[in-house]
């Protein structure tokens, strides 16, 4: 795992940031972090959560980035730091659909969002409200707390999320009004939440002005930061003498205890001492306001306590005796305890292992198992016992017992237990012991999560994107590319991540080519490479995009039938544990049954829409006196053809009838049913019917044709000499009408049931005049229609938008009203159309 965190949240020295009363609202150079780290760690306090965090939109459409993870470490989360908003994820569900989400326990996440739990499967609960600002969507404010089962979130709890994030959209409104661009293009920056207090080795104090941003230290403090500060000096000195992210903690406290309600505020803090290792310090806020500073309104002073628990948080003798190893680190994975017998156990003294992050302390810890285990122990609160074996040195028992403020290791020698040493040697046996279970269920997750979401990848390029959005983050790939199988020969499908043009020259080879992506096919065995060398030595003619790194190439088998390869492409040198090349060739054989199935849905789908193109009209009538318009919005994902169809058709009593209509479901079958609706609609309308007998002759034609199937219809007939109408509706929307004055409304027409129901269904109809200049809309339920909101609200929506259009020409209108809807309304797994008619005024 890599270090967390590319913004640096705290002050430096010599920032050049204003003194007086800024000093007390936080860095202004991070002014957006210290708004979404703020929040977030109010919300996580105030609902009694453990950790939390602020999704931001990344400035790549339909991308959210994790931008603050509060309480917990950033690297051990790397999978979640991005979020694609089509994902069936609750981060991905608030944000699209402006709606909070409460998970009292993890029944209710499995019932409504069962690839969170397959990725993160501990028992937690977990809060999300929308972070939003009047009609603008910046992101999401997560709170994770312990589990309520079968207690729901209470009212109280959701009020202050749903408070939290409009404050946050608030602020984060005033700073793009004053040029800040509020998106997150990098990796997240970690807080800490408050913590409890430890015993005292030392003290000092500090009294901080916050309107000269001047700091008097006492004797104590002065002792222990020494001679690299003097008193009295900036807080900018003093905060440079910390952690980026415990500089950001001090301006934290402070920030909390000048506030509104004035509580104290408490933060554990890591200090360069003099002697280059690191102190904690406990550090206690409190705000204290004159009579004249609280006349005025100005900032006052903020005086701290600090404790130091010592030089490479060292414990008591108390502690050094016992006879176990101890280890403790903070929620953000940060060792800040060692006893004497963890010193002798590893074989490191304190000071190398005192404030540095517990994987990079300990590398053994980086480990994909392992790293399961501190995501169980930080996410559940309860304790965790599993086998490790650090660098093939001695086999140990460790006991994680998390808290609020870490967690506490225990680390027990284990003489080879049940055999575990033939099994690192490459053996393995059926009764692995207490590692056993754990290792499968580390394996087993991220195949489940990975099926989930393969199980809602339709095509190709779906799947390949989930493929990108879930497999290479859990195993830290940059690199992604498949190829499929065509006439014996594989042909580049999708990639990411290789230099531009890299890998043209493969796309087409044969199967006799000796390159690693075709061998890995034609063998169906999964080559693995840890650094660029060994494939080089491997392949020596293979052209290279990378000096270092590592390549996994997996072949792509459905049921014994080769559909091609996938690659996957490491930027360092990196080992390939037997469980990791267990589970990455599973994914390999999910990957190719989802790319199979697409391959024939793609074949369908081609069908489908070559048969819904050649049905739908290609031009309108061109005709004097009324101008019309039509405008096909598919689906975003699923099957994109459908039922959906319109038609302008001249009669021969010169008028001009507008059809609209919905055939249930979609793909072919849905395509031709629709397509003999139109022929009928068509063939009535031209033998001179009566709008309701157009109808009635459809209804019964449908019921005849396939029993079982509905569709919706409207169908008016206007006359374009005076703007009269005669309408029929049977089951449809009703359409809107736009007056030459701007104002809109729904069109009430009398209406019948959906045709293919009844067969002696009658349809009413409605007469209707146009005034001069008038736009009537016709449309499908896909332009309005939204998962969890009542279709009025989508039609209202729709009527507010087409008033906006005001005397636009009707082309531009339309694409208005089109490109709108996919923004904002229109299902993503649906068709739309829409139907415009402007009536000039006559011929």
């Amino acid at each position: 795992m890599t270090s967390h965190g590319t913004a640096d949240p705290g002050p430096a020295a010599g920032s050049g940031r204003p003194s007086g009363r800024a000093a007390a609202d936080g860095p202004a150079s991070s002014a957006l972090t210290w708004a979404l780290a703020e929040e977030a760690l109010r919300a996580v306090e105030e609902v009694g959560g453990y950790a939390g965090g602020v999704y931001l939109r990344s400035g790549t459409p339909g991308l959210l980035r994790l931008a603050v993870l509060v309480g917990l470490p950033g690297p051990l989360f790397r999978p979640w730091w991005r979020m694609h908003t089509n994902r069936p994820f609750p981060v991905a569900e608030v944000h699209r659909s402006g709606q909070s989400v409460h998970l009292p326990d993890v029944e209710e996440a499995m019932r409504r969002f069962p690839q969170l739990v397959a990725s993160l499967p501990f028992p937690f609960a977990s809060l999300y409200a929308p972070v939003v600002a009047g009609r603008e969507r910046f992101g999401v404010l997560v709170a994770l707390r312990p589990p309520t089962p079968g207690v729901p979130v209470d009212a109280r709890d959701r009020n202050r999320m749903t408070r939290g994030a409009l404050r946050l959209g608030e602020a984060l409104s005033d700073l793009a009004a004053e040029g800040t661009v509020v998106e997150w293009p990098g990796d997240p920056v970690c807080v800490q939440l408050s913590t409890g207090s430890g015993p005292p080795v030392r003290f000092g104090s500090f009294d901080w002005d916050l309107d000269t941003g001047t700091v008097t230290l006492d004797d104590g403090l002065v002792e222990i930061l020494g001679a690299q500060v003097t008193s009295p000096c900036s807080i900018e000195v003093l905060t440079s003498l910390l952690e980026p992210e415990d500089g950001y903690a001090l301006w934290a406290a402070a920030r909390q205890a000048t506030g509104a309600d004035g509580r104290p505020a408490v933060r554990r803090l890591r200090l360069k001492a003099p002697d280059g290792g690191l102190h904690l310090l406990e550090v206690s806020t409190r705000a204290r306001r004159s009579t004249a500073t609280a006349l005025d309104g100005s900032g006052g002073h903020l005086t701290g306590t600090l404790v130091d628990l010592g030089t490479g948080l060292v414990g008591s003798d108390a502690t050094d005796r016992l006879p176990r190893a101890i280890l403790a680190i903070d929620r953000l994975g940060r060792i800040t305890y060692v006893n004497e017998r963890t010193e002798r156990l590893l074989g490191r003294p304190r000071g190398a292992l005192a404030g540095r992050p517990l994987w990079e302390a300990l590398p053994w810890f980086g480990h994909p198992f392992h790293e399961e285990q501190l995501r169980a122990a930080l996410l559940s609160g309860e304790p965790v016992r599993f086998l490790a074996r650090p660098e093939r040195g001695q086999w140990l028992s460790v006991s994680l017992h998390p808290g609020r403020d870490g967690v506490t290791m225990v680390l027990v020698p284990e003489e080879d237990p049940a055999g575990l040493g033939a099994r690192a040697r490459g053996g393995r046996r059926a009764d692995d012991g207490l590692s056993a279970p754990g290792d499968r269920a580390a394996a087993l997750y991220r195949p489940v999560a990975l099926a989930i979401a393969l199980t809602e990848a339709v095509t190709a390029r779906q799947v390949a994107a989930v493929v990108t959005e879930e497999l290479l983050p859990a195993f830290g790939g940059r690199q992604l590319a498949i190829y499929l199988l065509s006439d014996r020969r594989l042909y580049l499908a999708w990639e990411t991540g290789f230099p531009p043009g890299f890998l043209e020259p493969f796309d087409g080879v044969a199967l006799d080519a000796r390159l690693p992506g075709v061998e890995t096919l034609t063998s169906g065995r999964p080559l693995f490479f840890e650094s660029m060398e060994q494939l080089g030595r491997a392949y020596p003619d293979l052209p290279m995009d990378a000096h270092s790194g590592a390549r996994a190439f997996l072949p792509l088998i459905a049921s014994g039938r080769p559909v091609g390869s996938c690659i996957l492409g490491f930027d360092r040198p990196r080992g390939f544990s037997p469980e990791e090349r267990t589970v990455l060739t599973a994914l390999a054989g999910l990957i190719a049954q989802a790319l199979e199935r697409a391959q024939r849905y793609d074949t369908e789908s081609a069908v489908a829409r070559g048969l819904q193109d050649a049905l739908l009209p290609h031009r309108l009538p061109v005709r004097d006196g009324v101008d019309t318009v039509g405008r096909y919005l598919p689906g975003t994902q699923g099957m994109d053809v459908g039922g959906d169809w319109y038609d302008v058709i001249e009669t021969g009593q010169r008028r001009l009838a507008l059809v609209i209509g919905d055939v249930q479901g979609h793909g072919v079958a849905a395509a031709a049913t629709m397509g003999q609706l139109r022929s009928a609609v068509r063939a009535f309308a031209l033998g001179g019917h009566r709008p309701q007998d157009v109808m009635r002759g459809t209804n019964r034609l449908l019921i005849d044709l396939d029993p079982g199937q509905f569709a919706s219809c409207c169908y008016v007939l206007l006359d374009p000499e005076t703007g009269e109408a005669r309408a029929v509706r049977a089951g449809h929307p009703q359409p809107l009408l736009l007056q030459p004055d701007g104002t809109t409304e729904t069109v009430e027409l009398a209406g019948g049931v959906v045709l293919g129901v009844d067969d002696r269904a009658s349809y009413p109809v409605t007469r209707l005049r146009l005034a001069p200049g008038a736009v009537l809309a016709l449309f499908t339920d896909g332009l309005v229609e939204r998962p969890g909101r009542d279709i009025d609200e989508g039609i209202e929506r729709l009527r507010q938008a087409l008033a906006a259009t005001g005397s636009l020409a009707l082309p531009e209108a339309a694409d208005r009203l089109i490109r709108e809807a996919r923004q904002a309304t229109a299902r993503p797994d649906d068709i739309a159309l829409l139907l415009a008619a402007r009536w000039p005024g006559g011929t």
